[in-house]
């Protein structure tokens, strides 16, 4: 691997270098080049563990974020299978992208390709060992999880009401707090949600003047809808999420916009 000289060829020059120093100085050379050999040894050898390490002490920077994303991207299908795909996906693009780099910079490059499926179980064991609230608190109903999210909000410091009327335009939820206006649509879903609610949510935004837009669910979200959420910057969260979500930017001014009903 550039960039790391192979250990055959530290202990190749430590030998040379060694050998000629024993040949001037004596023994107390030659036992030195000893010690040098076996500490380049030891360290080769424990190498796998420092890259489990390393792995391991990434992934735990992100664990809650993990463990959300775990539970967002699994649901149980029509037949009763759990079904995965969405959180696999998750976790290697976890990898790839926070992960990898970060090994790659600490020297471990050469380790990724051959310890991917490791890299995958400690991920799993990360996200796993987080204690996330209860899922079953969230209300089954819709009305009832609107509200709940409403309330998520109002704890977290929003002024927040659920709409629950007709020509809302797909905003479940509206909340404001330090001038800045959040509309949110809600999805109580036993599978992942699409990007119709992306789009909805984005035109609702407009209609309300909003300065931030949220899909929240229980469930996690399609690739077609997380794609579409870049684009267009609407926010794709977990009911969990809404404990600490915050503006992300400070409004001076609003013009003409649909009111807030208390």
């Amino acid at each position: 691997m550039a960039g790391r000289p192979h250990i055959v060829g530290r202990l190749f020059w430590t030998v040379v270098i060694g050998g000629g120093l024993g040949l001037w100085y004596g023994r107390a050379a030659f036992a030195a080049t000893g010690l040098a050999l076996a500490a380049i040894l030891l360290r080769a050898l424990d190498r796998p563990r420092r890259f489990r390490r390393r792995v391991r002490t990434v992934a735990r920077r992100h664990a809650r974020t993990l463990a959300l994303r775990r539970r967002q991207e699994s649901f149980v299908d029509a037949y009763g299978n759990l079904i995965e795909d969405g959180w696999l996906r998750e976790r290697d693009y976890f990898l790839e992208r926070t992960v990898l780099p970060e090994i790659e910079a600490s020297g471990f490059a050469d380790c990724a390709a051959a310890r991917w499926d490791a890299m995958r179980a400690i991920v799993e064991e990360v996200a796993a060992a987080v204690a996330l609230p209860d899922a079953s608190e969230a209300p089954e109903d819709g009305v009832a999880y609107e509200q709940f999210c409403a309330d998520r909000l109002a704890a977290a410091g929003w002024r927040a009401h659920a709409t629950r009327a007709s020509g809302d335009q797909g905003a479940d939820v509206v909340a404001e707090r330090d001038r800045v206006r959040l509309v949110v649509q809600c999805k109580r879903y036993a599978k992942p949600v699409g990007n119709a609610a992306v789009q909805e949510v984005a035109a609702a935004c407009r209609y309300w003047s909003g300065d931030m837009a949220a899909v929240v669910s229980n469930a996690g979200f399609t690739p077609a809808a997380r794609k579409l959420a870049a684009a267009t910057g609407v926010l794709l969260l977990h009911h969990d999420d809404l404990a600490e979500l915050h503006p992300t930017r400070q409004v001076p001014a609003r013009g003409r916009a649909a009111p807030l009903r208390a």
